[in-house]
């Protein structure tokens, strides 16, 4: 490395603790830059809640961690909701770690898509950066964001352009993108696999839509994925034949790669605006073609008609359609794309870029920590 490596601290969500699956993508996306910034020589200490499990090959990472109460996410919240924190809550905790580990530091990058940190920015000691997790949900949280743009923008990054585009920013965003450890994503060549579906079991995810395509072709479709909401997986269930739907359940990665990998292609149809689309690459890595809605993150991951098809939000139609050509696609062109946008190493290089950035006095030096 030929600037000096910094030193780190990296928060992680207060939804739950890593490794319980209740972080959702935050999870993998923490992870992951872990692995990168370590591979680069960076000092890294991790903060997160009570009984999180830290990748074992990122030599030199601490790990402190903070017990109490889940904060409840933002993405089911009402979009007027007040800001809430539980009684004994586990993100003041986590901050309380963070700040004062973030006296000796560098910088401190927050994962959590929360008002308290974003609040903090402007008054702490240490430097805080926020890589944004979500688009719009809450218009609290909207105005934090807007509030810290107005302040310092250089504090925050985006995954996608159309993350950023749900905020009201002074300038043009920094997007870092996201990336994935692919060594631990094995290229398959099978053609004629089933379909394949993989996020949260929740109504913003929009499994129904991928249920009505593969009851459509009379298939059956595996579904990965943590329920958060049962009600809603028992209704998408009972809408289709009996046997459309094989459940997997919530996997590590190396587990659900090779599932997910015998697919001959991945349905993604959100309902909402997607920061970014992790399964989409995840699926991609394993040379899966895509077929998904053209809203949000994934509609700049994929590349219609070279690692999937894009089709218009909510047109089931357009969906079956696309699904049936899913043989067109060359699969190590899916591959390739990861390889030279999404891998680990290159979201550790974009990531430093935009702290080096932020910390910057103006004159190529460091400016001191505040």
């Amino acid at each position: 490395m030929s600037t000096p490596p910094l030193d780190l601290v990296l928060v992680s969500t207060p939804i739950g603790h890593l490794g319980s699956g209740r972080g959702g993508g935050v999870e993998l996306t923490l992870t992951s830059l872990l692995r990168g910034l370590a591979a680069r020589g960076h000092r890294i200490t991790l903060v997160a809640p009570e009984g999180s499990v830290a990748p074992d090959d990122c030599p030199g990472l601490l790990l402190h961690t903070a017990g109490g109460n889940d904060q409840p996410s933002w993405q089911h919240a009402q979009r007027a909701a007040s800001v809430q924190i539980p009684c004994d809550g586990v993100l003041p905790h986590l901050w309380d770690l963070a700040l004062s580990l973030g006296e000796d530091a560098d910088a401190v990058i927050n994962f959590s898509y929360d008002w308290l940190p974003l609040w903090l920015t402007p008054h702490a000691k240490s430097s805080l950066f926020h890589l944004v997790s979500m688009g719009s949900v809450s218009r609290a949280m909207d105005e934090v964001i807007s509030q810290l743009a107005r302040w310092d923008q250089r504090r925050m990054s985006f995954h996608t352009q159309r993350q950023a585009s749900d905020f009201s920013l002074t300038s043009p965003p920094s997007i870092v993108g996201n990336g994935f450890d692919l060594t631990r994503y094995q290229l398959q060549l099978n053609l004629h696999g089933p379909l394949g579906w993989a996020g949260r079991i929740a109504p913003e995810k929009g499994l129904e839509d991928a249920a009505a395509v593969a009851a459509a072709l009379g298939e059956t479709l595996l579904v990965w994925g943590l329920v958060e909401d049962a009600g809603y997986a028992q209704s998408v269930e009972a809408a289709v034949p009996p046997g459309t739907l094989d459940w997997r359940g919530f996997q590590p990665t190396h587990r659900l790669q090779q599932e997910l990998g015998c697919c001959r292609a991945l349905l993604n149809t959100p309902k909402w605006n997607e920061a970014y689309g992790n399964v989409v690459v995840e699926a991609m890595a394993c040379g899966v073609p895509v077929v998904a809605y053209d809203r949000g993150g994934p509609g700049e991951l994929i590349q219609d008609g070279v690692t999937g098809w894009l089709v218009p939000p909510d047109d089931l139609e357009a969906l079956t359609m696309a699904s049936r050509k899913v043989d067109q696609i060359d699969r190590q062109a899916c591959r390739r794309w990861v390889e030279q946008n999404a891998s680990h190493t290159v979201f550790a290089q974009r990531v430093e870029a935009w702290i080096r950035q932020g910390l910057s006095a103006g004159n190529g030096t460091l400016a001191p920590c505040r």
